[in-house]
């Protein structure tokens, strides 16, 4: 009985993989990596020859350094892996259905929280006649005293 819910349970869970997985297997990871050091190496030759400093003075080379940055090639990469470990908490939920009373339940309580929220604004809202001293002395009401002239 044990392993029938043991086997269960190990089919639901999504298996976990090393960040190396994601950060080196890929070709594409292993190119980026190998050309970051390759990047930097030309940028610090690039003080003693002249050709090289004038192309790592040029405004691409400056986007290159953000591409060549090892962090950005972390954070990119590293994409895979918070997609997978955010993907396996949506399976491990134990929720049941809602059941026939809950929908209505749920769209009572937010028909008392919008009551709640209208009654809120027409006691503090100085343009609204329910709010009343904050609307008789507005300056700006139409029902304020001294906005009546006399011409």
């Amino acid at each position: 009985m044990n392993t029938a819910v043991d086997m269960q349970a190990t089919e639901l869970a999504a298996p976990q993989l090393k960040a190396a997985v994601w950060l080196w297997r890929p070709w594409y990871a292993k190119a980026w990596w190998a050309a970051i050091p390759v990047w930097w190496i030309g940028m610090a030759a690039s003080t003693k020859v002249a050709p090289l400093e004038a192309f790592y003075d040029n405004a691409p080379a400056g986007f290159l350094n953000v591409l060549f940055f090892p962090m950005t090639a972390l954070m990119v990469l590293g994409v895979g892996r918070a997609q997978h470990w955010l993907a396996g908490f949506a399976s491990k939920g134990e929720g049941g259905p809602l059941c026939d009373e809950a929908p209505v339940t749920i769209a009572n309580v937010w028909e008392e929280h919008d009551r709640a929220m209208k009654d809120l604004r027409a006691g503090t809202d100085m343009f609204d006649p329910r709010s009343g001293t904050l609307w008789i002395g507005n300056p700006i009401s139409p029902n304020n005293g001294a906005r009546i002239s006399v011409f």
